[in-house]
């Protein structure tokens, strides 16, 4: 995947996609529907989709990095 750089990830633009369960507020990035996280407020979850945008978009897996597969 090509990273952006720290500008483009701050002017970008992403679509949330949010709905209320029963405790929590739950969403998911439209763009990037394998980012989902909660919050207790919608403010607490946007926030969480983006840092789980920026986390995913850094490089910062090294180089010797491994693999295992989990049953779900």
């Amino acid at each position: 995947m090509m990273s952006e750089t720290k500008e483009e990830m701050v002017n970008k633009k992403i679509t949330m996609v949010y709905w209320k369960s029963e405790k929590f507020w739950l969403g998911k990035l439209l763009e990037h529907p394998e980012i989902m996280s909660q919050g207790e407020t919608i403010e607490e979850l946007e926030e969480n989709l983006k840092d789980a945008y920026k986390l995913m978009l850094m490089d910062d897996v090294p180089s010797n990095y491994q693999l295992k597969e989990i049953s779900v």
